[in-house]
């Protein structure tokens, strides 16, 4: 099987740097596997509830996470900040996956590449719902 080559920081819309932290690294001396996914979720998170205006906790809707998927190309670990990357893929009716990008402080190639599917739901029955239309004004400005 042919890797595919990491993403370039000109494949996204929006970066958010983070500090690591001592406790990233594994025994390995690298960032655990986990952490990847903490950063990446982070910052999705951020972007839900600042430009998309989500309400959290305590709005109508929520995003789920449905579905992930990660493909490490290089190493990442303390004490080196790491910049997250977000672009949308895929803005459906109730539904939008992300692409996220882990890059170590300044590299143009993605440590990671991350795939997050995400859900909209109602807060109460968390059953799926349509995206909010300003959630979906703010999303299609993350479009690819």
């Amino acid at each position: 099987m042919q890797r595919r080559p990491p993403p370039t920081r000109a494949a996204f819309r929006r970066f958010v740097r983070y500090a690591t932290r001592w406790r990233d690294n594994d025994v390995y001396r690298h960032m655990n596997n986990a952490v990847f996914y903490e950063y990446a979720d982070s910052a999705v998170g951020s972007w839900l509830i600042g430009p998309g205006g989500l309400a959290v906790p305590d709005g109508p809707v929520v995003c789920l996470v449905a579905e992930t998927a990660c493909t490490y190309h290089a190493s990442l670990g303390y004490p080196d900040p790491v910049d997250v990357g977000l672009v949308l893929d895929r803005l459906g009716e109730r539904s939008m996956t992300w692409r996220i990008g882990l890059f170590r402080g300044d590299a143009d190639a993605a440590a990671g590449d991350i795939r997050f599917v995400h859900v909209c739901v109602d807060a109460r029955t968390h059953r799926p719902t349509t995206l909010p239309e300003s959630l979906r004004r703010a999303a299609e400005e993350m479009l690819a």
